[in-house]
């Protein structure tokens, strides 16, 4: 059967907008946003935020980046020991930040690191399953502090299989699918996600779907998942993409942006969308109690469209600055469609 998953987002699929899309979207399995194993393993607990997560049984992958295979290893760690179905490794990022120093898209640029970094990862995960402590990994105290108190207040980890898997582009400058999955394939990671487009093309011009094909046929070959992602808009199209191409399933991003209906292809009425993005809300103040609630407001923002007066009720929710505040520009909105 076909998967349709959401794809990671920076910024986007935190952990209340994942709890969303997982009650109305129903997708077959989920990305968290990234962060970075280098700094988990220097203490930075606050990179631990994007690993929040609601207990569900939607498979949940964990995804990080960086440079350093040995804080991969731990890294793994600490995606089974928060019970994450698997870890997924970012080789596809172009922020700048990320790729001059080597991690992101400018892993593609080092096939022999991108190796490393997967052979370790996949270490830990083994080590870990055949019963290796967290206690005995060389992590600041204040790392595991936080994962034994996240379990406590939620259900604990529970010793089971981790995927590996990478999330990648076509390529760097230009299409370079071939040797690169390849490459890849020479680790046997679980999962290959492609992003049909390059480094260089950044977000811009259309995917790629043939260079998709091209990395499907060699993963079949391999035994290995590969998951096409980029300008999927819909389950239909997602399905399309599946029967023409060859991958596995699919990835769909930007498509869920205020609309966690895009996995069913339920169209919301505008009393559901405003009542949905409230209900984000709760959801972002009981799962991250602690995240700043300025992020919100372009989930808000996105939930705005197909219903009268939705431009100004977006430039309202613009404007917020508490749960109380979304509260009252929603019931003036869902009073006047009333």
């Amino acid at each position: 059967m076909a998967i349709i998953g959401l794809s990671p987002m920076d910024g986007v699929t935190d952990a209340a907008f994942r709890y969303i899309v997982d009650k109305y979207g129903h997708p077959d399995i989920m990305f968290t946003e990234f962060t970075s194993v280098e700094g988990l393993a220097h203490g930075a607990t606050a990179l631990l935020t994007p690993l929040i997560h609601h207990q569900s049984s939607t498979p949940l992958i964990a995804q990080v980046f960086g440079y350093t295979p040995d804080d991969f290893y731990k890294a793994a760690f600490i995606a089974a020991e928060m019970g994450f179905s698997g870890i997924d490794i970012n080789m596809g990022c172009p922020d700048r930040h990320i790729t001059t120093r080597g991690g992101g898209a400018g892993l593609i640029r080092n096939p022999t690191l991108a190796k490393k970094i997967i052979e370790w990862t996949k270490r830990g995960v083994a080590d870990w399953e055949s019963g290796r402590k967290i206690e005995a990994i060389d992590l600041p105290e204040s790392i595991r502090q936080y994962i034994n108190s996240y379990n406590a207040n939620n259900s604990a980890a529970f010793r089971t299989h981790l995927t590996v898997s990478v999330k990648t582009r076509i390529g760097y400058s230009h299409p370079d699918t071939k040797d690169w999955i390849q490459n890849l394939l020479e680790t046997r990671p679980d999962m290959i996600s492609l992003h049909g487009r390059t480094f260089k093309q950044l977000y811009a011009g259309q995917a790629d779907w043939d260079e998709i094909a091209l990395a499907a046929e060699l993963c079949k070959s391999a035994g290995v998942i590969l998951l096409g992602n980029g300008d999927v808009k819909s389950r239909s199209e997602g399905l399309e993409k599946v029967n023409k191409y060859g991958v596995h399933g699919v990835l769909i991003g930007r498509a869920s942006m205020g609309n966690p209906w895009v996995f069913t292809g339920e169209t919301p009425s505008p009393e559901t969308k405003l009542r949905v993005a409230l209900e984000q809300c709760e959801a972002f103040e009981r799962l991250t109690p602690g995240a700043h609630f300025l992020s919100l407001r372009k989930h808000l923002a996105w939930y705005c469209n197909g219903f009268r007066n939705a431009a100004q009720a977006r430039v309202e929710f613009l404007k917020t600055s508490s749960i109380h505040d979304v509260r009252l520009v929603a019931e003036k909105y869902l009073n006047s469609i009333d």
